[in-house]
């Protein structure tokens, strides 16, 4: 009798850090995303706020209106930089920033995170060979630059569940397929699930054979 109380009392502390572990799992992303949007919200508001301190307009009366005011100034002025850095002069300036020490390297870590880039910059989200005789893996290609060895081309393979570190290939480009449909958004979201979700399910398609996904080479040929 004792025992069966012991072992009820122990599946039943065992099923509550379950349901609270799940429960704690469940809040984090919502917890962290309201935590980011709160920090935007904040930092913004300031800078309205000072902004219009400045001509005389009292941002207190309607603080929600004023601050998507200064969204939709700041949008404005991203997207005339956005135009700008296209420009010889944006490419002056970056080069005169260049010859900081740090910037570059601060640089190329930004960028891998920008999914606007084009071109021999644009990431690609990519399946070579795999490690095993049969199957291939999921990769990323941060540039269709030609590698040093002829014909061959840099894939990275990124590790799970933190994708900050993983391995970097040589591969020729005859053995590289392009997954047109995902981005490296939808990689990393692969890579945290560690596998719980397939790419399949994060892009919301049908599977298909490995002769239905381009080639390096015929992508760049288009």
């Amino acid at each position: 009798m004792l025992e069966n109380i012991k072992n009820y009392f122990a599946h039943g502390k065992d099923h509550t850090f379950t349901v609270i572990l799940k429960g704690l799992f469940w809040l984090a992303p919502i917890i962290a995303i309201t935590l980011i949007i709160v920090w935007i919200y904040d930092n913004i508001n300031t800078l309205t706020k000072n902004m219009f301190e400045l001509i005389g307009i009292n941002p207190l009366h309607h603080p929600f209106l004023w601050t998507l005011f200064g969204i939709v100034i700041l949008a404005l002025i991203a997207y005339i930089v956005g135009i700008f850095v296209e420009t010889s002069l944006g490419d002056f300036i970056q080069k005169l920033y260049s010859k900081i020490p740090g910037y570059q390297t601060i640089k190329e870590l930004v960028n891998i995170f920008n999914t606007s880039k084009s071109g021999e910059k644009k990431v690609l989200v990519v399946l070579i060979k795999g490690f095993t005789n049969e199957g291939f893996n999921i990769g990323l290609m941060y540039s269709t630059k030609e590698s040093i060895v002829k014909d061959h081309y840099t894939v990275t393979l990124s590790m799970t569940p933190i994708p900050n570190g993983g391995f970097m290939f040589e591969v020729p480009k005859d053995k590289i397929f392009i997954i047109e449909e995902a981005t490296f958004d939808t990689n990393l979201q692969y890579l945290l699930s560690m596998g719980v979700k397939s790419l399949a399910d994060i892009l919301n398609v049908e599977p298909k054979s490995i002769e239905e996904f381009p080639s390096l080479e015929e992508y760049l040929k288009k």
